[in-house]
């Protein structure tokens, strides 16, 4: 009788701890189901429930390859956007409990909504699928995508007659393009790759690969020292420009309540990177230094016109002295605005 009520004794501690720890797991799971939608900001503390601080002994959050035990948003260990973490829990008895979350960090300052008005427009071929868009002097650099008939061609803006181009093999699906001195440097979508041409004549001089960071190639700009890529999530990569297959740092990219993936075509212009957002009528102004979004281009009314599935979407960005030109993939149309 004794033993039988001592194997009682010791399931219902069993059963107690266990419900304990399940309870413990779920006010956690709760507070960070509430979080994910409201978010952080960098310098923020994680106000954990009571239930959880008051049964821990320690609790540490790792991320990736890193671990802290300071329950801050430290800039140094999350990135804005959506970070993948594990809370470990240890317990007063040693025993250690870990539940994953998803922590998004969003930029202090709201972005601005930033106005245009139309002042110019020039014909654009509507067969050119755009991945990447430049514009220097009054020559259009640009690359287009499509596996059987990528390209990059260069032609003079209000022309569509191309003054020089070079096609793809069949494999290749061309992706953001940027130019640097007197050359001009393309991405691929999937083929880990890009290319080096001669701007003058188009001809190519080179390839290089990516670091293995980069999923894929999507957009490409350059700020005067390195090469800035995206690669379809929300990072922008910064690559050395003397050999694009070594990452110099990156910076993930989000607004005030938006954490933005997807960054295609680039574009870089007096200490900003502007990008484009797939399948989205916007365009983002983007601080390189920490990935906080400052502004947002609507061009809903632009795209509207032109848009009518998935493919044909706003996808150009070049200046034109303060001036931006603006396209989309087969759009008929370069959109010169005066940014307000």
């Amino acid at each position: 009788m004794k033993r039988k009520f001592a194997v009682a004794l010791f399931a219902l501690f069993v059963l107690t701890g266990c419900n304990k720890d399940k309870e413990i797991l779920n006010t956690l799971n709760d507070y960070n189901l509430q979080m994910e939608s409201e978010g952080y900001h960098f310098g923020d503390k994680l106000q954990l429930p009571a239930e959880v601080m008051e049964n821990a002994a320690e609790i540490t959050i790792s991320f990736g390859d890193k671990e802290t035990s300071a329950l801050i948003v430290d800039p140094n260990f999350f990135t804005l956007g959506d970070n993948a973490v594990t809370f470990n829990i240890k317990k007063k008895d040693g025993e250690v409990l870990t539940q994953d979350a998803t922590i998004y960090v969003f930029a202090k300052t709201p972005e601005e909504q930033l106005n245009y008005s139309v002042v110019a427009e020039y014909p654009h071929d509507a067969a050119n699928f755009v991945q990447g868009f430049q514009l220097e002097g009054n020559t259009v650099y640009e690359s287009d995508g499509q596996n059987g008939s990528s390209k990059i061609l260069k032609y003079t803006l209000g022309t569509t007659t191309p003054i020089a181009f070079t096609e793809q093999p069949a494999d290749v699906f061309s992706e953001g393009s940027t130019i640097i001195g007197d050359k001009v440097y393309q991405l691929t979508w999937q083929n880990k790759k890009g290319f080096i041409y001669d701007k003058s004549s188009l001809k190519l001089l080179g390839e290089f690969p990516y670091p293995n960071v980069m999923g894929e190639g999507w957009g490409l700009t350059y700020d005067g020292k390195n090469l800035i890529a995206s690669d379809g999530t929300k990072n922008l990569y910064f690559l050395d420009s003397s050999d694009p297959s070594k990452l110099i740092r990156y910076v993930a990219v989000a607004g005030n309540a938006t954490a933005y993936d997807r960054l295609n075509e680039l574009e870089y212009h007096k200490g900003f990177v502007y990008a484009n957002v797939w399948q989205k009528p916007i365009i983002l102004k983007i601080n390189p230094k920490n990935g906080e979004v400052t502004g947002k281009f609507d061009f809903s009314e632009l795209a509207k016109k032109h848009t009518t599935g998935d493919d044909d979407v706003l996808n150009g960005i070049a200046f034109k002295g303060d001036n931006m030109l603006v396209t989309g993939k087969n759009w008929p149309k370069i959109y010169e605005v005066s940014v307000k």
